[in-house]
């Protein structure tokens, strides 16, 4: 297919296109306007006019009527800067493509520039030209359409009553391979999606759906395919959900393709590795997580082989973690194993058995993007729903002792009181001394998006005594670098109001709910309520950590509180606790209130709308 060449006369006025949501209302070409005219007489004494701008083949300039998709995620789209046919003194561009964050610069009196496109959809670029003394002129607009991607040639979910785990991949062409589940291999109602009350248009369910996974028990259960699934000899993505109940000394395999590749844990690293198969002769290449793997939390795993590259990329949380060079395989033509591998040197014997849950296993004949890969672990179920799962669920309503065990979430979390710490069959009831409650473990991966929420009420005698910038903590979890993420309130002193009961002036005390990290110098990283904290009174406050954004965000009821935040959160294997933070042996921050409920979800919830749905409030 031969460049769409796209060239623009002098001009000083300019139509703008509309963004990248939509096709252009006009071809570019028609945005000269009506000053012509005056073009090459005032060249040298105006800013540069509209430059011409080229867009190569597979992807063509959108027009009025026809605005084609074409190229797709990962596939490079060319641009070619001129200078209008009035300017003589161009010696560098200004661009930007709506996909990029900033403006980028390219010199020479033509220049050409590649970008490639992250995901499918409508692009804009806007190009200037800049002359010798710096001027930057009008801009020229190009829209064109990147269509979507291959999709994926097997996709599991494992949410069947029984039988065969049904691939639903939606490559058009290719063949369906159908897991079977076999030895210590059952499903449960631990599935990554949670319960789903929208389908994917985001239209309301007649009933909630609680999402199922596959369960395995460590030394038996798997579910393998007939067949192979990937051609190992070209490119290809693998992608899983996973939740260890146990990793410690043994390796466990995730997916695995005899021949091919195996995603799995080293025992001996301690971390998250891909291992291709190479031919006979050959050392085999392993590329190793940065982080180390965590038991007991919900991640997610990529691996990527990129045949024209020669690489290979592992990704947790959708973000890169190892890349290494490897040549590519013969053709594997052994099934598509889950949970398990087969043994180095023979094809008849299988090792590594994966102790915990495996769901939303998916698999491309192509390399995906990095963005592709994190809308991936992002686990959209609609526009206005995520995919969460509730992993911890802890209600104090008849609750007495000293143990909170959560019956619902299915995951056996426990709190344990101690200090000042008591259960009134109502509320954990936190003494601002030494009460706490703690539970053993993280619950989610710090890496990975999650959503924490809590019905609080702060005792207002005890906080009016407290100085100013003396914080107590909700909920908090300790992580590896010495940093804590959580909730809490932070005092700011004491204020005169009127008492709207006996319409005397009286002393309250004034603070802010926080969500975020608290560094281990003092600093921190937070979100703010809009409004002071209210004491004496139930609040619903609500955390959320988008990992794909790196953005946290906080709610007071099912309202957003300021602006999402970024921040950079770390993994870590610290205990959970409530009411108080944990560093070292020491636990400090208490926090004197009465607690209703503390629900933990692996995901970040995607609305307040959600956020009313995941609650009940």
């Amino acid at each position: 297919m031969a460049a769409a060449a796209l060239t623009l006369p002098a001009t000083t006025a300019y139509a703008t296109s509309t963004g990248p949501d939509g096709p252009p209302s006009e071809h570019a070409s028609d945005r000269a306007g009506a000053a012509v005219a005056q073009g090459a007489e005032e060249a040298d004494n105006t800013a540069p006019l509209f430059p011409r701008v080229t867009l190569a083949a597979p992807y063509t300039d959108c027009l009025t009527n026809d605005c084609r998709a074409a190229g797709g995620p990962g596939v490079a789209a060319k641009f070619t800067f001129a200078p209008n046919e009035a300017d003589t003194d161009i010696v560098s561009y200004r661009y930007h493509l709506s996909s990029d964050p900033t403006w980028s610069s390219v010199t020479g009196t033509t220049a050409t520039v590649t970008r490639t496109p992250q995901r499918s959809g409508f692009y804009r670029l806007e190009v200037q030209a800049v002359d010798k003394i710096g001027r930057a002129g009008a801009s020229t607009e190009l829209n064109f359409k990147v269509a979507a991607g291959e999709a994926a040639i097997g996709r599991w979910h494992f949410d069947e009553a029984s039988g065969a785990a049904l691939d639903s991949g939606t490559e058009a062409g290719t063949a369906r391979h159908h897991a079977t589940l076999a030895g210590g291999a059952t499903r449960d109602d631990r599935g990554r999606r949670g319960v789903r009350t929208h389908d994917s248009e985001g239209a309301p369910l007649p009933s909630p759906a609680t999402d199922r996974g596959l369960t395995l028990d460590g030394s038996s259960g798997y579910a393998t395919t007939n067949g192979p699934v990937v051609d190992t000899r070209e490119s290809y993505t693998l992608s899983a959900w996973v939740h260890p109940d146990t990793l410690g000394g043994t390796d466990r395999t995730v997916l695995a393709q005899d021949g091919g590749f195996r995603l799995s844990y080293d025992a001996a690293q301690g971390t998250w590795t891909l291992r291709p198969s190479l031919p006979a002769g050959v050392g085999h290449r392993t590329l190793m997580a940065e982080q180390p793997a965590t038991p007991k939390v919900w991640t997610h795993l990529t691996a990527v082989y990129d045949a024209p590259a020669d690489e290979t990329r592992l990704y947790v949380n959708g973000r890169l973690q190892a890349t290494g060079t490897a040549p590519g395989t013969g053709a594997a033509d052994g099934p598509l194993q889950f949970g398990r591998a087969p043994s180095d040197g023979s094809p008849t014997e299988y090792t590594d058995y994966f102790d915990g849950s495996i769901d939303e296993v998916a698999v491309w004949q192509r390399a995906l993007t990095d963005t592709e890969i994190a809308d991936e672990a992002r686990l959209i179920l609609n526009g206005g729903h995520n995919a969460v799962e509730l992993v911890a669920d802890w209600s104090a309503d008849g609750a007495t002792g000293t143990t909170l065990t959560d019956t619902t979430s299915g995951y056996d979390a426990r709190l344990t009181l101690s200090g000042g710490a008591t259960l009134d069959g109502e509320t954990l009831v936190l003494d601002g001394v030494d009460g706490a409650a703690t539970a053993d473990g993280p619950l989610v991966d710090g890496t990975g998006s999650f959503t924490v929420s809590t019905e609080v009420t702060l005792d207002g005698a005890s906080v009016s005594t407290w100085d100013v910038g003396r914080i107590g903590q909700v909920v908090s979890r300790h992580a590896a670098d010495g940093s804590a993420w959580g909730l809490w309130y932070e005092a700011a002193g004491m204020e005169t109001v009127l008492d709207p009961d006996t319409f005397e002036e009286k002393l309250v005390p004034v603070g802010l709910w926080r969500f975020g990290r608290l560094n281990a110098d003092g600093t921190y990283t937070a979100v703010d309520s809009d409004e002071v904290a209210r004491t004496d009174e139930p609040v619903r406050l609500t955390g959320v950590y988008d990992a794909q954004d790196g953005t946290i965000e906080l709610y007071i009821g099912d309202t957003g509180n300021g602006s999402a935040l970024p921040v950079t959160n770390a993994p870590g294997l610290g205990e959970f606790t409530v009411g108080a933070t944990t560093d070292g042996d020491t636990r400090t921050q208490h926090l004197p209130a009465r607690i209703k409920d503390i629900r933990v979800w692996a995901g970040a919830v995607a609305s307040s709308q959600q956020i009313s749905e995941v609650t009940g409030d």
